[in-house]
Order: structure tokens, then sequence, then C-alpha cells
């Protein structure tokens, strides 16, 4: 673990990393001292057997039918973020399926700007050996690493809300330095199961997900 130190001690702050292994949102709180709140699928919390493990490591729900679910996880981000505390998510949208680094969507580029809070960049590197896409149970004993970047100085935007290439530039930085920090190749097209999510530039806040 690298770079812990950049994470404030109090004040919202943003959590931006990239997306490898369903053990992600685990292993971010896990090493720094403060809570991390994700927004997770609605589904994990209606079965009472894994509603309890979510809502314990700081998950709240989120409902993705429609067309309101990105501002809703954007709302939940803005209200966690007012109240002073740490906000996690995967730019990318789900987990990389290819271990290729993808393009990030501007949902964390609007929550950058709304609630002025400071982006830390965090590098997950080799959490995908702790459990792989498409396993259900964990392998313990592999090596991983976190690097938590320095915080973004966004500054230059702030008036750039409704402009959408600003969004864009914002995105694309903060995946700049994720990639930076891990060393993963990089593509430029959005990570998913079907062509359909790698052809428009959504919001793409359900990146906060714990799983696809």
């Amino acid at each position: 673990m690298q770079g812990r130190e950049n994470v404030p001690k109090s004040g919202p702050v943003i959590l931006a990393a990239n997306h490898r292994s369903f053990l992600d949102s685990v292993l971010i709180p896990a090493v720094i001292w403060r809570r991390v709140t994700f927004v997770a699928k609605a589904e994990y919390f209606e079965d009472k057997k894994t509603a309890w493990f979510f809502r314990s490591i700081g998950q709240i729900p989120i409902r993705r039918e429609g067309g309101d679910a990105s501002q809703g996880a954007i709302d939940s981000a803005l209200a966690v973020l007012a109240g002073g505390g740490v906000f996690g998510i995967y730019p990318e949208g789900t987990r990389t399926r290819d271990g290729l680094m993808h393009r990030g969507h501007t949902g964390v580029s609007r929550i950058a700007l709304r609630s002025g809070a400071p982006v830390v960049p965090v590098g997950l590197i080799g959490t995908e050996q702790l459990q792989p896409v498409d396993s259900r149970m964990p392998k313990f004993f592999r090596k991983v690493t976190i690097k938590f970047g320095e915080p973004l100085d966004l500054a230059r935007y702030a008036s750039a809300e409704s402009n959408h290439l600003a969004l864009r530039d914002i995105a694309d930085e903060i995946m700049f330095e994720l990639q930076q920090l891990t060393g993963y190749e990089y593509q430029d097209s959005y990570a998913g199961k079907t062509p359909a999510h790698k052809a428009q530039d959504q919001d793409g806040v359900e990146g906060s997900r714990l799983a696809s």
C-alpha cells in the first residue's frame, strides 16, 4: 500500500479507482482510517443474508433501472460528500474482463464539480488475483498493491459543469492518473459485456457498483 497520506483525514473526498475485482470495495476501506461509501446494486439488499454485509462495509443501495438511475447515484454521492464523507467510485463503470484499463465515464466529473470535493486516484494492482470476475470464492495469499495518488487539482474546471468537453477532460485526466499508478495498458473504449456499453458516454456512476 502506497500514498495513504494523500487521503485527507477529514472532510469530503472522492476516491476514484480502477476496477478489477468484486473485492475492490472491501480492500479500499480496509487500508484507510475513514469509512468509504459506494453505491451498490439494490438487489444485494433484498436478501437478508447479504444485506447486512453490504451495509456493514458502507454500501448504499441504488436501483439502476430507468433513466433516473445515474441521477440517483449522483444524488447519493453528493449527500455523502455534503456530510463530509468519503465516496468511492469506479469511473470505468464495471470491472475489467480483459485485464485492460478502459475509458472513464463522466459521472465522476459531475460529482467532483458539483461537490467541490478533491479527487484522489486509487490504483488497484492484482486484485483480480484475489477473486477473478467469474469466481464466487476469493483466493487468499495473493499479492495486491493499492496506490493512492495525489489529489487532483480541478479548479480550472470550476465553472464548467455544463460543458461536456470539460467533463470528458476530467474523466480522461483521472484515467490517465490511474494508468500511471498501475501501469496497466489503457484502451480508449468503454468496458462492458456488449458493444452497446462502449458505444456512448453515459454518466456511468453505476461504476460505483460492486459487481457487474
